[in-house]
């Protein structure tokens, strides 16, 4: 299979799964934070942490030119610490973000197009990797998450039908199935180009 990765449907594609993911930790870092009489995120942190090293070291194993050493769960990581003073004003949380989403679309003060060669230049990293997240836009759509909790989008209503529930339930348990889907699709795509090959 041959295609462009830079492709404007991928890339746009790309970025509707970025935002799905990054408002989701702001969103649910709100409502954490202002449910709980003593919120603890130790727990998620440590699960993000050691998730983004598996994913690192399973990629420098199969892929060392190619490794992912700040891909989204690094960013989720990172973004997931820095988000947390800001949901105590959503409303001022989501401008902030919102400021920097406009100035980055708008403007090229927020971008760095010579920022990933810099930096391979100075420390030992692959010239390329399977997986790159820049702090900008990004960290703008991760401010915008506490407004959404602040709105209690959470609470609209939705369809009971079975789509809703294994939306739900791909919901709570979206890390492991992160970490799985690659195996997943590369098993299928395997077991397809098995059964082709069979046949033609």
């Amino acid at each position: 299979m041959s295609f462009s990765i830079y492709d404007p449907f991928w890339v746009s594609f790309r970025s509707v799964i970025l935002t799905l993911f990054l408002t989701a930790i702001g969103w649910s870092t709100y409502l954490v934070l202002n449910k709980a009489k003593s919120p603890s995120f130790w727990k998620r942190d440590i699960k993000l942490f050691v998730s983004a090293g598996v994913i690192s070291l399973a990629t420098y194993l199969a892929v060392p030119d190619q490794w992912i050493y700040f891909g989204i769960l690094h960013f989720i990581f990172i973004a997931s610490l820095m988000i947390r003073p800001f949901c105590k004003w959503p409303i001022s949380s989501a401008l902030m973000g919102a400021v920097i989403v406009l100035i980055y679309h708008f403007t090229t003060w927020l971008s760095f197009p010579n920022a990933f060669s810099t930096i391979t230049q100075y420390i030992s990293l692959p010239q390329r990797t399977l997986d790159i997240v820049f702090p900008f836009p990004w960290i703008g759509i991760v401010l915008m998450g506490p407004l959404l909790g602040y709105l209690n989008w959470h609470k609209l209503p939705v369809p009971n039908f079975f789509g809703t529930h294994v939306l739900a339930f791909m919901g709570r348990y979206a890390l492991p199935i992160y970490l799985l889907h690659q195996l997943v699709l590369f098993a299928l795509v395997a077991t397809f180009k098995m059964v082709l090959s069979h046949f033609f």
